[in-house]
Protein backbone atom coordinates (compact mmCIF):
# COMPACT_ATOMS: atom_id res chain seq x y z
CA UNK A 1 0.00 0.00 0.00
CA UNK A 2 1.24 3.34 -1.22
CA UNK A 3 1.82 6.02 1.74
CA UNK A 4 0.40 9.15 1.41
CA UNK A 5 2.86 12.21 0.50
CA UNK A 6 3.60 13.67 4.00
CA UNK A 7 1.67 17.41 3.27
CA UNK A 8 -1.55 15.19 2.64
CA UNK A 9 -0.77 13.96 6.10
CA UNK A 10 -0.41 17.78 7.96
CA UNK A 11 -3.47 18.54 6.38
CA UNK A 12 -5.35 15.68 7.62
CA UNK A 13 -3.76 16.43 10.27
CA UNK A 14 -4.66 20.31 10.68
CA UNK A 15 -8.25 19.26 9.93
CA UNK A 16 -8.57 16.41 12.64
CA UNK A 17 -7.56 19.23 15.42
CA UNK A 18 -9.62 21.61 13.64
CA UNK A 19 -12.86 19.18 14.50
CA UNK A 20 -11.73 17.80 17.99
CA UNK A 21 -10.90 21.61 19.18
CA UNK A 22 -8.75 20.18 21.61
CA UNK A 23 -5.16 20.10 22.07
CA UNK A 24 -3.39 17.95 24.92
CA UNK A 25 -0.83 19.34 26.79
CA UNK A 26 1.50 16.78 28.51
CA UNK A 27 2.30 18.54 31.84
CA UNK A 28 -1.79 18.21 32.25
CA UNK A 29 -1.65 14.43 31.14
CA UNK A 30 1.33 13.56 33.75
CA UNK A 31 -0.73 15.28 35.88
CA UNK A 32 -3.98 13.27 34.96
CA UNK A 33 -1.88 10.21 35.31
CA UNK A 34 -0.60 10.41 38.59
CA UNK A 35 -4.00 11.54 39.44
CA UNK A 36 -5.34 8.04 38.03
CA UNK A 37 -2.79 6.21 39.59
CA UNK A 38 -3.85 7.34 43.34
CA UNK A 39 -7.61 6.60 42.21
CA UNK A 40 -6.60 3.13 41.26
CA UNK A 41 -4.53 2.59 44.14
CA UNK A 42 -7.41 3.94 46.38
CA UNK A 43 -10.18 1.69 45.23
CA UNK A 44 -7.25 -1.73 44.93
CA UNK A 45 -5.50 -1.23 48.16
CA UNK A 46 -7.22 -3.77 50.04
CA UNK A 47 -6.10 -6.23 47.50
CA UNK A 48 -2.81 -5.06 46.60
CA UNK A 49 -1.14 -4.40 49.96
CA UNK A 50 1.35 -7.20 50.92
CA UNK A 51 0.64 -6.59 54.93
CA UNK A 52 -1.93 -6.15 56.84
CA UNK A 53 -1.75 -2.74 58.14
CA UNK A 54 -1.72 -3.42 61.65
CA UNK A 55 0.87 -6.10 61.09
CA UNK A 56 4.13 -6.26 62.94
CA UNK A 57 6.92 -7.12 59.98
CA UNK A 58 10.67 -5.88 61.60
CA UNK A 59 11.78 -6.08 64.42
CA UNK A 60 13.73 -2.45 63.74
CA UNK A 61 11.57 0.93 64.06
CA UNK A 62 12.03 2.91 61.12
CA UNK A 63 13.60 0.80 59.55
CA UNK A 64 15.43 1.46 55.95
CA UNK A 65 14.36 0.61 52.45
CA UNK A 66 15.06 -3.23 51.78
CA UNK A 67 13.65 -5.84 49.08
CA UNK A 68 11.36 -6.90 51.66
CA UNK A 69 10.11 -3.53 52.65
CA UNK A 70 10.53 -1.50 49.79
CA UNK A 71 9.72 1.85 51.87
CA UNK A 72 11.03 0.80 54.97
CA UNK A 73 8.77 0.07 58.61
CA UNK A 74 7.47 2.63 60.55
CA UNK A 75 7.61 3.45 64.28
CA UNK A 76 6.66 0.38 65.15
CA UNK A 77 7.95 -2.23 62.86
CA UNK A 78 4.84 -2.06 60.43
CA UNK A 79 4.95 -2.26 56.49
CA UNK A 80 5.15 1.41 55.16
CA UNK A 81 4.07 0.35 51.92
CA UNK A 82 0.93 -1.25 52.91
CA UNK A 83 0.10 1.75 55.14
CA UNK A 84 0.94 4.60 52.19
CA UNK A 85 -1.41 2.55 50.07
CA UNK A 86 -4.44 2.02 52.90
CA UNK A 87 -4.00 5.86 53.17
CA UNK A 88 -4.69 6.22 49.68
CA UNK A 89 -8.18 5.11 50.31
CA UNK A 90 -8.76 7.48 53.02
CA UNK A 91 -7.27 9.92 51.98
CA UNK A 92 -8.57 10.63 48.88
CA UNK A 93 -12.08 8.65 49.32
CA UNK A 94 -12.78 11.22 52.18
CA UNK A 95 -11.91 14.17 50.17
CA UNK A 96 -13.46 12.92 47.09
CA UNK A 97 -16.82 12.32 48.57
CA UNK A 98 -16.12 15.64 50.61
CA UNK A 99 -15.97 17.76 47.77
CA UNK A 100 -18.42 15.90 45.70
CA UNK A 101 -21.00 16.95 48.73
CA UNK A 102 -19.81 20.40 49.13
CA UNK A 103 -19.39 21.89 45.49
CA UNK A 104 -23.09 20.04 44.47
CA UNK A 105 -25.09 21.96 47.36
CA UNK A 106 -22.56 25.13 46.45
CA UNK A 107 -23.19 24.69 43.25
CA UNK A 108 -27.19 24.13 43.10
CA UNK A 109 -27.37 27.12 45.66
CA UNK A 110 -25.58 29.36 43.97
CA UNK A 111 -27.29 29.09 41.07
CA UNK A 112 -31.37 29.23 42.67
CA UNK A 113 -29.69 32.17 43.98
CA UNK A 114 -28.45 33.91 41.20
CA UNK A 115 -31.58 32.56 38.91
CA UNK A 116 -34.10 33.58 41.70
CA UNK A 117 -32.90 36.82 43.67
CA UNK A 118 -35.07 39.02 45.55
CA UNK A 119 -35.28 37.61 49.64
CA UNK A 120 -33.58 33.91 48.55
CA UNK A 121 -30.52 34.78 47.15
CA UNK A 122 -30.24 37.77 50.40
CA UNK A 123 -30.71 35.11 52.67
CA UNK A 124 -28.23 32.27 51.39
CA UNK A 125 -25.82 34.89 50.64
CA UNK A 126 -25.73 36.16 54.28
CA UNK A 127 -26.23 32.53 55.82
CA UNK A 128 -23.27 31.55 53.61
CA UNK A 129 -20.79 34.43 54.43
CA UNK A 130 -21.18 33.92 57.91
CA UNK A 131 -20.31 30.54 57.55
CA UNK A 132 -17.33 31.51 55.62
CA UNK A 133 -16.20 34.09 58.33
CA UNK A 134 -15.24 31.54 60.37
CA UNK A 135 -11.70 30.29 59.51
CA UNK A 136 -11.82 26.36 58.36
CA UNK A 137 -9.03 25.12 60.45
CA UNK A 138 -10.65 26.40 63.41
CA UNK A 139 -14.55 25.37 62.80
CA UNK A 140 -13.11 22.07 61.45
CA UNK A 141 -11.14 21.39 65.32
CA UNK A 142 -14.01 22.63 67.28
CA UNK A 143 -16.54 20.04 65.58
CA UNK A 144 -14.53 17.06 65.10
CA UNK A 145 -12.83 17.76 68.95
CA UNK A 146 -16.85 17.70 70.03
CA UNK A 147 -18.39 15.25 68.09
CA UNK A 148 -15.97 12.60 66.92
CA UNK A 149 -13.70 11.75 64.22
CA UNK A 150 -15.67 9.31 62.84
CA UNK A 151 -15.70 9.33 58.72
CA UNK A 152 -18.91 10.44 58.29
CA UNK A 153 -18.46 13.45 60.87
CA UNK A 154 -14.95 14.27 58.71
CA UNK A 155 -16.96 14.25 55.06
CA UNK A 156 -19.56 16.46 56.68
CA UNK A 157 -17.38 18.75 58.25
CA UNK A 158 -15.15 19.47 55.64
CA UNK A 159 -18.13 19.37 53.25
CA UNK A 160 -19.80 22.38 55.36
CA UNK A 161 -16.50 24.37 55.09
CA UNK A 162 -16.51 24.41 51.25
CA UNK A 163 -19.84 24.60 50.59
CA UNK A 164 -20.01 28.79 50.82
CA UNK A 165 -16.64 29.20 48.53
CA UNK A 166 -18.31 26.98 46.06
CA UNK A 167 -21.79 28.95 46.33
CA UNK A 168 -19.92 32.43 45.63
CA UNK A 169 -18.03 30.81 42.95
CA UNK A 170 -21.52 29.53 41.32
CA UNK A 171 -23.32 32.73 41.78
CA UNK A 172 -21.22 34.90 40.51
CA UNK A 173 -20.80 32.84 37.28
CA UNK A 174 -24.58 32.33 37.04
CA UNK A 175 -25.55 35.97 37.78
CA UNK A 176 -23.10 36.46 34.20
CA UNK A 177 -25.47 33.80 32.77
CA UNK A 178 -28.55 35.02 34.17
CA UNK A 179 -28.30 38.38 32.14
CA UNK A 180 -27.90 36.37 28.61
CA UNK A 181 -30.46 37.29 25.79
CA UNK A 182 -31.19 32.99 25.59
CA UNK A 183 -32.05 33.47 29.40
CA UNK A 184 -34.44 36.12 28.74
CA UNK A 185 -36.06 34.35 26.15
CA UNK A 186 -36.85 30.78 28.18
CA UNK A 187 -38.41 33.08 30.66
CA UNK A 188 -40.56 34.56 28.47
CA UNK A 189 -41.39 31.17 26.74
CA UNK A 190 -42.23 30.21 30.77
CA UNK A 191 -39.74 27.86 31.43
CA UNK A 192 -39.54 26.70 35.34
CA UNK A 193 -36.84 27.68 37.77
CA UNK A 194 -35.53 23.49 37.34
CA UNK A 195 -35.40 24.15 32.96
CA UNK A 196 -33.27 27.24 34.11
CA UNK A 197 -30.87 25.87 35.60
CA UNK A 198 -30.44 22.77 34.32
CA UNK A 199 -30.71 23.89 31.11
CA UNK A 200 -29.56 27.43 30.97
CA UNK A 201 -27.32 28.41 33.65
CA UNK A 202 -25.39 24.91 34.51
CA UNK A 203 -23.90 24.07 30.88
CA UNK A 204 -22.17 27.92 30.55
CA UNK A 205 -20.70 27.41 33.93
CA UNK A 206 -19.80 23.80 34.03
CA UNK A 207 -16.01 24.17 32.70
CA UNK A 208 -15.21 26.81 35.47
CA UNK A 209 -16.89 24.83 38.17
CA UNK A 210 -15.11 21.52 37.07
CA UNK A 211 -12.13 23.63 37.76
CA UNK A 212 -13.00 24.54 41.08
CA UNK A 213 -14.07 21.09 41.96
CA UNK A 214 -10.18 20.19 41.42
CA UNK A 215 -8.93 23.25 43.28
CA UNK A 216 -11.22 22.47 46.49
CA UNK A 217 -10.41 18.83 46.22
CA UNK A 218 -6.97 19.58 47.23
CA UNK A 219 -7.99 22.41 49.92
CA UNK A 220 -9.74 19.21 51.40
CA UNK A 221 -6.83 17.08 50.93
CA UNK A 222 -4.45 19.70 52.92
CA UNK A 223 -7.26 20.30 55.33
CA UNK A 224 -7.86 16.66 56.35
CA UNK A 225 -4.01 16.28 56.29
CA UNK A 226 -3.98 18.98 58.94
CA UNK A 227 -6.62 17.62 60.84
CA UNK A 228 -5.14 14.23 60.97
CA UNK A 229 -1.76 15.74 61.64
CA UNK A 230 -3.28 17.05 65.07
CA UNK A 231 -5.06 13.40 65.89
CA UNK A 232 -8.19 14.61 64.89
CA UNK A 233 -8.38 12.55 61.05
CA UNK A 234 -8.76 8.82 60.77
CA UNK A 235 -7.93 7.24 63.89
CA UNK A 236 -5.84 3.89 64.39
CA UNK A 237 -4.98 1.40 63.43
CA UNK A 238 -6.41 2.85 59.98
CA UNK A 239 -4.94 6.16 59.34
CA UNK A 240 -4.65 8.40 55.77
CA UNK A 241 -1.49 10.04 54.81
CA UNK A 242 -1.64 12.69 57.42
CA UNK A 243 -1.73 10.59 60.15
CA UNK A 244 1.06 8.57 58.65
CA UNK A 245 3.24 11.81 59.03
CA UNK A 246 2.62 12.73 62.93
CA UNK A 247 2.85 8.88 64.39
CA UNK A 248 6.16 8.78 62.46
CA UNK A 249 7.31 12.58 63.24
CA UNK A 250 9.81 11.12 65.40
CA UNK A 251 12.24 9.30 62.88
CA UNK A 252 12.43 12.77 60.80
CA UNK A 253 15.83 13.04 62.50
CA UNK A 254 16.91 10.11 60.99
CA UNK A 255 15.78 10.85 57.26
CA UNK A 256 13.11 7.48 57.88
CA UNK A 257 11.51 6.67 54.71
CA UNK A 258 8.13 6.51 57.68
CA UNK A 259 8.02 10.13 57.57
CA UNK A 260 9.09 11.23 54.31
CA UNK A 261 7.18 9.29 51.73
CA UNK A 262 3.25 9.96 53.18
CA UNK A 263 4.65 13.42 52.72
CA UNK A 264 5.77 13.23 49.05
CA UNK A 265 2.22 10.90 48.55
CA UNK A 266 0.54 14.04 49.64
CA UNK A 267 2.94 16.75 47.93
CA UNK A 268 2.17 14.50 44.57
CA UNK A 269 -1.48 14.10 44.37
CA UNK A 270 -2.03 17.89 45.11
CA UNK A 271 0.12 19.27 42.86
CA UNK A 272 -0.68 16.67 40.27
CA UNK A 273 -4.01 18.18 40.45
CA UNK A 274 -2.85 21.62 40.21
CA UNK A 275 -0.82 20.31 37.06
CA UNK A 276 -3.96 19.02 35.67
CA UNK A 277 -6.09 22.19 36.61
CA UNK A 278 -3.36 24.89 35.08
CA UNK A 279 -3.08 22.63 31.85
CA UNK A 280 -6.99 21.99 31.05
CA UNK A 281 -7.57 21.34 27.33
CA UNK A 282 -8.15 24.62 25.66
CA UNK A 283 -10.27 24.68 22.96
CA UNK A 284 -8.29 26.25 19.36
CA UNK A 285 -9.59 27.59 16.30
CA UNK A 286 -9.19 26.38 13.24
CA UNK A 287 -7.11 28.99 11.44
CA UNK A 288 -6.92 26.78 8.00
CA UNK A 289 -5.92 28.83 5.60
CA UNK A 290 -7.68 28.49 1.89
Amino acid sequence: MKRPPANTIAVLGTKFRGRVGYRVNPVGLIGLAIIVAWTVVALTAPLIIPHSVGEIVDFDYFGPMSRTLWLGSDYLGRDMLSRILMGARYTVGISLAAVAIACTCGVVLGMTAAVTGGWVDTILSRLLDALNSIPSKLFGLVVVAAVGSSIPVLILTLSVIYIPGAYRFARALAVNVNTMDFVLVARIRGESLFYLIRAEILPNILGPVLADFGLRFVFIVLLLSGLSFLGLGVQPPYADWGALVRENIGGLPYGAPAVIVPSLAIASLTISVNLFIDNLPAKIRDKEEH
